[in-house]
């Protein structure tokens, strides 16, 4: 009896993936031996030499621990460089939903180095969110900068980010009022799109101002601040995360829109200099600033990282020799414990002063030196949450920066791939298949609630500690928890410095 043609067909099939199974198989097989003959003679990894083949499920395994580890293993305290409960603050703020607990908070109020604030007994009634007011920065400049906002976004350069990140954190910026840092890789026009104040950062490869010798350019530098709204000019003398090295953007991100705003090769890597050509020494650095201030108009200031305070002592003592106008208009401290894309993991991890150090030192010498009015100190390291900032303001800092938590109110959910360009958010990738999934209308409202509910919690933290505006917590406001598991107040940690007399009648 003849088969009907559906039954025939269905032998057909099955004989046919019988033969391309039977096919595949025989390929897996080939490829097993190969691979275990080739481990089982290399001379490179033990591993692999002792266990072919299912050594490289370790690698494996390894890898995906990255990932799983956030989700399944770890608590909500554990994980470096910020926890989940950190990062769960920063998306519930960044999303503008309810970011209040129950129950009591896993935070240790006992682990040594954990700060807290000391709450008045008599706050002012009713529920009062304190607004800052504005500083000025820059009053011997010919275009002085006014601003109030204490929370702002820290240097990130368009290579380093994509262009819908940047494009959404300056939407959100503006939104929320905050200023935005170029980072050294020059001013992309997404920079310029939200209509954000913009601080211009000069690195040591001087991308966007530089000659083709990398020298700065000043007419470049002068079409870069002829735009509104560029407010200041920041020179980066380093970073906390890789103090003495200069910047790396791996030639997979370096496109032809970002080579022309750099003003380098297309697809090479980028390496900038340890230092710039043109600073070797206080006297350099005063003389750059200014140049670049008179050239410009606009405050200027310097962004570095911190191994000890006496070369700020020696700017201080060169200012006071040249006249209280000639000072940094600013100065950007960051502590060892910044971020970036690329850096080698021995400086990111074992060089540099952390900020819980770095930022004392710098107010308390600009204090003794009689310039603390003069130079407004900005700071930078690990600030994401209310209470990192509230404790940089009651340490003595006028500004602090984000980079992280502004990446993280993007979506980042800390996957440990901005250096490879395969950053699955979206944020530090230059591949358009990853960047779509980065929708600038949605994130650029999470920047500007992030911001926005981080300095509505400062206010709250200062109204409970009886101020009346976040910048007047000083270190009476703040006690920290010794290796004791007692605290102490932040002020006996970091006495507030014996001003000399010449220093108070200056």
């Amino acid at each position: 009896m003849e088969p009907s043609g559906f039954a025939h067909w269905l032998v057909v099939m099955v004989e046919t993936f019988a033969a391309l199974f039977l096919l595949l198989l025989a390929l897996v097989v080939v490829v097993v031996m190969v691979v275990w003959f080739v481990d089982r003679n290399q001379t490179s990894n033990s591993v692999l030499r002792n266990f072919p083949v299912i050594g490289h499920f370790r690698y494996w395994f390894l890898h995906l621990g990255e990932f799983f580890r956030q989700y399944l293993y770890s608590s909500d305290r554990e994980e470096l460089p910020f926890n989940r409960a950190q990062r769960t603050w920063v998306y519930r703020a960044a999303k503008n939903v309810d970011n209040t607990n129950a129950f009591g908070s896993t935070r240790d109020l006992r682990g040594e180095g954990v700060p807290f604030f000391v709450n008045a007994p008599f706050p002012a009634l009713g529920e009062r969110h304190l607004e800052p007011r504005p500083v000025t920065l820059g009053p011997y400049s010919r275009e002085p900068y006014q601003h109030a906002a204490f929370f702002n976004i820290s240097a990130m350069s368009f290579g380093a980010l994509s262009a819908p990140a940047v494009r959404a954190l300056s939407r959100g910026a503006a939104k929320a009022g905050i200023w935005m840092d170029t980072g050294e890789g020059g001013l992309a026009p997404y920079h310029l799109e939200g209509g954000c104040d913009i601080i211009f950062e000069i690195g040591t490869a001087k991308y966007g101002v530089r000659t083709p010798d990398g020298k700065l350019d000043d007419e470049k530098l002068l079409a870069i601040c002829a735009h509104k709204q560029v407010k200041m000019v920041s020179i980066k003398l380093g970073q906390g995360a890789k103090p003495g090295m200069g910047g790396l953007l791996p030639a997979a991100k370096v496109t032809p829109e970002i080579a022309a705003i750099r003003g380098i090769p297309v697809g090479q890597d980028s390496q900038s200099p340890n230092r710039h050509l043109d600073i070797g020494n206080v006297t350099e650095l005063m003389d750059a600033i200014r140049h670049i201030r008179d050239l410009t108009g606009k405050p200027v200031g310097f962004k570095a990282v911190f191994g000890g305070i006496d070369w700020i002592a020696e700017l201080c003592d060169e200012v006071h020799k040249r006249g209280i106008e000639s000072a940094p208009d600013f100065i950007i401290v960051d502590g060892s414990e910044g971020g970036t894309g690329a850096a080698p993991q021995t400086l990111m991890e074992g060089v540099g002063l952390p900020l819980h150090e770095a930022l004392p030192m710098l107010v308390d010498m600009l204090v003794v030196k009689g310039l603390r009015d003069r130079i407004k100190v900005i700071c930078s390291g690990k600030c994401i949450t209310a209470y990192d900032v509230a404790w940089a303001l009651s340490m003595g800092a006028d500004f602090v920066n984000s980079a992280r938590g502004f990446m993280l109110a993007l979506g980042c959910i800390q996957s440990l791939q901005c250096n490879r360009n395969t950053c699955p958010t979206g944020i530090t990738t230059q591949n358009p298949k990853l960047q779509r999934g980065l929708v600038v209308t949605d994130k650029s409202e999470r920047v500007a609630h992030y911001a926005t509910n981080v300095m509505h919690e400062v206010g709250i933290i200062a109204h409970s500690c009886g101020v009346e505006e976040p910048r007047q917590l000083d270190r009476t406001h703040c006690r920290v928890v010794g290796d004791d598991g007692i605290s102490v107040p932040l002020v006996k940690l970091h006495p507030y410095p014996v001003i000399p007399q010449a220093a108070a009648n200056s």
